[in-house]
């Protein structure tokens, strides 16, 4: 039987966790705090339960330089459950019902003039460039119907019909008119397509799926109106979604449509538990808190900023350079032995978290020994989506130096036997 140190493991999500970390856990789930109960038994209601999640959400602020006043500029913590995909619905509830609410305060309350607004006007512009980001405007035409939904690029389009490339800008076609738009939403980073935008793309009402780069480098939150991830990529156990929303559109800064009057209009009403404005009334209490999923998210969090001090600039900075680092040795591993790898995406758009690739121009035998030569030399979680096949390697910030350039040695080693 293998050790854990004898294994690196690639996988796209549930991702690897420090072993430090794992192991203060095996700890905690049998005694927490000296108290005699485990962490998974202790109320989320307790004192210890609510300084965990004081401690997670000070430690998240620090590494991205979130905002915290109470104000319209300051931004608000959330821990909810229902993965990434559960939040590709609480987007379009909660920005839809905080756009409605700001056009029935302009129409003085007249309910018939907003229902003419809604139809008219309403719009939610999305980025599709990736499988994530199409599954996410598929919720939105699905919730409020496909004519309130606009595609602003459709990466497809401009690759013989694959995704793999982010178009220039100037190929884009937002809505106009930035009263119309609820939201532009875009997924930063494409798990299984292998892409990650370069920098922020505008938009009015900006709102980011960062489920597979969340905490590998800085982030402009105060060009957002919403950010958020599922925790087991780069941060923790799956369980927890992380939201960071801003302050603009959750009371008393904005006015949201009751329940009724998205009825009356035709739009739909969410599930209590994916209202980011009760999430945040109870500061992520309303229902049952998996506490222990946030004290590993927590935990890993604060481990960041020990072992990437810095005096200035962003305190992820060290984690960003860690990144860049791992994922550029694999990529020009790969780009040296071209007669063998093929990288999926344009060099333009190349995630830095999961790198796509084809052996041998997708042939199945190839794959299938170069998957067995890696598991031979214990880099596991190798094997593409299962929509698209191929190879993916999953660089997650858990995924220590050492294992990518164990990697990048296997990866020279099968290209001189091919």
């Amino acid at each position: 039987m293998p050790s854990r140190d004898q294994i690196h493991y690639f996988g796209a999500g549930p991702a690897p966790l420090p072993t430090p970390v794992l192991e203060e856990a095996s700890k905690v789930l049998l005694n927490y705090n000296d108290s005699g109960v485990g962490i998974t038994e202790i109320s989320h209601r307790s004192a210890d339960a609510n300084a965990i999640l004081a401690a997670t959400q000070q430690a998240l602020r620090q590494l991205l330089d979130i905002p915290e006043s109470d104000g319209p500029d300051g931004y608000q913590i959330l821990f909810l459950q229902g993965g990434g995909s559960g939040e590709f619905s609480a987007v379009v509830l909660n920005m839809v019902s905080a756009w409605v609410g700001g056009k029935l305060k302009e129409v003085g309350g007249d309910e018939a003039k907003l229902a003419e607004v809604v139809k008219n006007q309403l719009k939610l512009d999305y980025f599709v460039t990736g499988s994530w980001s199409l599954k996410a405007s598929q919720e939105a035409a699905r919730l409020v119907g496909g004519e309130h939904v606009n595609i602003v690029t459709d990466s497809r389009k401009h690759r013989d019909g694959k995704f793999g490339v982010i178009p220039v800008q100037s190929t884009w076609t937002a809505t106009a008119d930035n009263a119309s738009t609820a939201l532009t939403y875009y997924c930063d980073n494409e798990t299984v397509d292998g892409v990650e935008f370069q920098s922020t793309p505008t938009g009015h009402n900006l709102v980011a799926d960062m489920s597979s780069n969340f905490l590998s480098r800085p982030v402009e939150v105060s060009k957002h109106a919403a950010i958020f991830g599922g925790a087991q990529k780069n941060v923790g156990t799956t369980g927890i979604t992380i939201a960071i929303i801003s302050n603009r559109i959750l009371p008393p800064h904005a006015e949201l449509a009751k329940p009724e009057l998205l009825r009356k209009l035709g739009l739909p009403v969410g599930p209590v538990v994916l209202d980011w404005p009760t999430i945040a009334k109870n500061n992520s209490l309303y229902n049952t808190l998996p506490i222990f999923d946030v004290w590993i998210a927590g935990k890993v969090m604060e481990r960041l900023l020990q072992i990437h001090p810095t005096s200035s600039g962003p305190k992820i900075a060290g984690q960003q350079a860690e990144s860049d680092k791992k994922s550029q040795l694999l990529y020009s591993t790969l780009d040296s032995n071209s007669n063998v790898y093929h990288v999926v995406p344009d060099k333009s758009v190349r995630s830095r978290m999961n790198i796509c690739f084809r052996v041998k121009g997708g042939d199945d035998a190839a794959e299938k020994a170069f998957l067995k030569g890696a598991e031979e030399r214990g880099l596991l979680g190798l094997k593409g989506h299962r929509s698209v096949g191929g190879i993916r390697i999953s660089n997650y910030n858990a995924v220590p130096v050492a294992a990518a350039e164990k990697l990048a040695k296997y990866l020279q080693d099968y290209a001189k036997q091919a």
